[in-house]
């Protein structure tokens, strides 16, 4: 199976412009683990994950499939980045207390990946995936945007953005889940940072890449009249949790 690889076109637009994770979604995570010697970020893309885990772990392992992703990344003495696929890695098994995957399980070959995490979780170690779906800012704006997502650059979504969409719901995850609660991430963004968020999509790279133009600039400039300063923008965070036995 080829891998995705949707990011390294415009890996500094990712490390500029995606929000970071809530603290709370992190804490959750950490006040079930048995120990914080060795954690596995599985498609880092810019260690954003990575950077919070450095921190609270004594090592931390950090692998994507984009060297450009890697060049962008936060740097730190117990962060070690290598370019290795989700699938299939060269460390030793039963490795890792914490294996996280933010915003990116859907693109792996699952049966595979999940074969790995048996292999280098220690016992009952934890796999721990999340994401954010659809964000919104208000009635105005929500309504130029959900046309931007569904109409504008919505063919060009590669379809394991519908598990997304879905929260993860409909994928398998055979491990001991541990209930969640959900999650919220809000940041307070001009529209200058918005439109830089809407180009990191993949579904905008690809749209620019098939159309030879780039869509984002007409959208900022609709919500423009809608968006003075600075505005609050609301994102649902998703966590699936479990233990590795």
């Amino acid at each position: 199976m080829s891998k995705k690889d949707y990011f390294s076109g415009h890996s500094k637009l990712y490390a500029t412009f995606r929000p970071t994770y809530p603290d709370a979604l992190y804490q959750f995570i950490f006040n079930h683990l048995q120990s914080r010697a060795r954690a596995w970020d599985c498609a880092t893309g810019n260690g954003q994950v990575a950077q919070y885990l450095s921190p609270h772990f004594d090592h931390v392992f950090a692998t994507d499939i984009s060297q450009q992703q890697l060049d962008n990344a936060f740097q730190a003495e117990n962060i070690l980045y290598s370019i290795q696929p989700a699938e299939k890695t060269n460390f030793p098994d039963q490795t890792f207390d914490l294996i996280t995957v933010g915003q990116a399980l859907h693109w792996f070959d699952l049966p595979q990946f999940y074969t790995e995490v048996r292999r280098l979780a220690k016992p009952n170690g934890l796999l721990a995936v999340w994401g954010y779906s659809v964000c919104s800012v208000n009635p105005a704006i929500d309504e130029i945007f959900l046309d931007f997502y569904n109409n504008i650059v919505g063919p060009y979504w590669d379809s394991a953005r519908k598990m997304v969409e879905e929260e993860y719901k409909s994928v398998a995850f055979p491990f001991d889940q541990i209930e969640t609660p959900k999650f919220s991430l809000e940041v307070e963004w001009t529209l200058e940072q918005f439109g830089g968020y809407l180009s990191t999509w993949s579904a905008t790279q690809k749209y620019i890449k098939a159309n030879n133009h780039d869509p984002v600039p007409e959208i900022v400039s609709q919500m423009a009249a809608e968006w003075n300063g600075k505005k609050i923008v609301s994102f649902p965070v998703f966590l699936k949790l479990g233990k590795v036995r």
